[in-house]
């Protein structure tokens, strides 16, 4: 961990949404050019208010040219506050203003209060400029880092979570969070320097009826807090369904052919309306703190105002305070409020991104997956066994062992299937290899090296793996077939036509360079069986795992596929999942699996004379397709 890096797990304590605002403290310069402009558009604002009252007395009370106005603002700053003569203005400065003529100390002060308010717009633009830079890198790097986060986790932990509760609190939650950091920075900042700048013009003019309106900021303060508390767990509530109705849209817009073919539209749509409603509930219950808010704040500002009408009026009639003042701290007071006001609706806003930053900080600290860490033994190439020692795992949320205390050895370079029922624990076990999982308990070593001890990316470069549910990413055919490699031209050319890839790619219109549309729904499932295949071979594996690797394939072209293989697993261990007769019948050993063990060992021959579960599994499913 960077001293800078303000996005690590032990950084982000305490409130979840502070803890990511904080993570803008990475951009320090940006930063302070913010705060600054901040104050620049308040004291313009402020000096602004202030400028209106020379123009008031130039007008209403008595005739004076500048310089006569000049001195008595100095004299108020003496009378006010003796602590205030700093900001007076030079006597240099008054003498070589113009004098004699009152309407040219208007037009001045006039000019300089149009000066202050482009000084005032420039600096509330350069404002929003910075910080909208800030926050759109902060949550850039947010959403990196929360990425990063999932794809380094466990993949046990994701499959209990679920990728699209992943998705959504990256692509949704993210966005959460970019909405109250914005309001944060870019408009609570500056709506609050505006409002404190009011405020002190208000006290400046009349601290008497500034009093009263201070009196009345606890009330709106609990009133705020309050409903923020109850915004910010609907919020939440909102959020967690909106990533079910994520999952939901994507299972039934991915799947929708086996939606139509089933005749499931009405079933998917009503699974939709019911968590809609459910989400449309929270975000009525933010409505409702959210539209209550207004009318509270407006009545107490009501009743301050009126407070202050009376107890100013007593004062001007005992003249203690003059009208003009009083008018331009009831100014002062309103523009504070209209700069205050806003606020509640932002410190609302920043209670409906708190649980968004909850759910983003809880995927930036997951654990990350074992293996990684510096220092690992590097595991050589396999070269002697493969040995599962006793291993037993049971699935998060399940109560019954995926595997049980199952032990057995694949020597080097041999062909191993692993047949049986659905859901004995085959593809669970072939896990264990690249280390999708970690046994609870017992032991997988690879040349007699606990794979634990080693790095897991030694020992994921010597595994290529062809699963039955084949994995294609949007880009060119070439860029599957290469994927997390740098592989030559020749190299992939060369895989394919292993794979029986070739032919199909060459005779399309930009070969190598075709397109794959998203999930590779663009080819039929044969093709794209045979580039996932294509991939496993470029990686020249020393371990070849196939499961169902050739069940999209047809009939016709399984044959060549399967000697492919074969001449390619020579002198590597393979391990195979398959239903096919025509792909087990061949290997040096047949392991039968049946409720996460092994209960029969052999080859094919030997398995039909003595293993019943095998004769049926034989005839049923290996027979009845070969």
């Amino acid at each position: 961990m960077t001293r800078r890096d303000f996005l690590h797990p032990s950084r982000l304590v305490g409130d979840p949404f502070w803890a990511f605002a904080r993570a803008m403290l990475r951009y320090r310069a940006q930063l302070v050019l913010t705060v600054v402009m901040v104050v620049i558009s308040a004291v313009a604002l402020g000096a602004g208010i202030a400028g209106v009252k020379p123009v008031l007395d130039a007008i209403l009370g008595e005739r004076k040219d500048l310089p006569a106005l000049a001195a008595d603002f100095n004299a108020g700053l003496v009378a006010k506050a003796h602590a205030l003569s700093f900001l007076s203005i030079p006597q240099g400065w008054i003498d070589a203003m113009p004098a004699g003529d009152p309407f040219t100390a208007l037009v001045w002060i006039m000019a300089a209060l149009i000066a202050l308010a482009v000084v005032g717009a420039v600096a509330t633009f350069l404002h929003s400029y910075l910080s909208l830079t800030i926050v759109n890198a902060t949550v850039t790097a947010v959403r990196r880092r929360a990425y990063r986060a999932v794809l380094r986790a466990p993949l046990r932990e994701v499959v209990q979570r679920g990728p699209t509760d992943a998705i959504s609190r990256i692509v949704n939650d993210s966005s959460k969070l970019t909405d109250g950091l914005n309001v944060l920075l870019s408009k609570t900042l500056l709506q609050g320097a505006k409002g404190l700048a009011g405020l002190g013009a208000a006290m400046w003019f009349s601290w008497r009826v500034t009093l009263v309106a201070v009196v009345v900021a606890p009330a709106l303060y609990t009133i705020i807090r309050k409903l923020g508390k109850r915004i910010r767990r609907a919020s939440g509530a909102a959020l967690e369904n909106q990533a079910d109705l994520f999952r939901v849209a994507t299972e039934s817009l991915q799947g929708l052919r086996v939606v139509k073919a089933h005749d499931a539209e009405h079933y998917e749509a009503g699974r939709f309306h019911q968590i809609n409603k459910k989400v449309l509930r929270e975000l009525n219950r933010v409505r409702t703190a959210r539209a209550i808010a207004s009318p509270l704040t407006d009545t107490l500002s009501l009743v301050a105002l009126a407070a202050m009408t009376l107890i100013a009026g007593r004062a001007i009639l005992a003249g203690h305070v003059q009208a003009t003042d009083f008018i331009l701290a009831v100014v002062s007071l309103a523009v504070a409020g209209a700069a205050a006001k806003p606020l509640t609706a932002l410190v609302h806003d920043i209670q409906t991104s708190t649980p968004a930053a909850e759910r983003l900080r809880e995927l930036i600290c997951l654990p990350p997956e074992p293996g990684h860490a510096k220092g690992l033994r590097v595991l050589s190439r396999h070269s002697r066994s493969i040995e599962f020692r006793d291993v037993t795992l049971t699935y998060p949320g399940r109560e019954t062992p995926a595997l049980r205390h199952l032990s057995v050895s694949v020597p080097n370079g041999h062909r191993v299937a692993f047949v049986g029922p659905n859901g004995c624990g085959k593809t669970t076990l072939l896990s264990l290899v690249n280390r999708m999982f970690d046994p609870d308990s017992g032991a997988l070593l690879v040349d007699g090296s606990d794979i634990r001890e080693c790095s897991v990316r030694s020992l994921r470069r010597q595994v290529g793996v062809v699963t039955q549910e084949t994995v294609l990413f949007q880009g060119t055919i070439r860029e599957n077939i290469a994927y997390g490699s740098w592989s030559s031209e020749e190299k992939v050319v060369a895989a394919a036509k292993r794979a029986r890839a070739h032919e199909f790619i060459a005779a399309l219109p930009k070969g190598y360079d075709t397109d794959v549309a998203q999930q590779g729904l663009s080819l039929s499932g044969g093709q794209r069986q045979r580039i996932a295949i294509a991939r496993a071979l470029l990686k020249d594996p020393a371990i070849l795992i196939l499961d169902e690797a050739t069940s999209m394939i047809d009939a016709e072209s399984e044959a060549a596929i399967a000697a492919a293989i074969a001449d390619f697993s020579v002198g590597r261990t393979s391990l195979i999942v398959a239903h096919r007769l025509s792909t087990v019948v061949n290997c040096d050993t047949i392991h039968v699996m049946e409720a996460g063990r092994i209960v029969d060992s052999g080859t094919h021959e030997q398995l039909l004379e003595r293993c019943a579960l095998y004769r049926q599994l034989a005839r049923h499913q290996l027979a009845g397709v070969a």
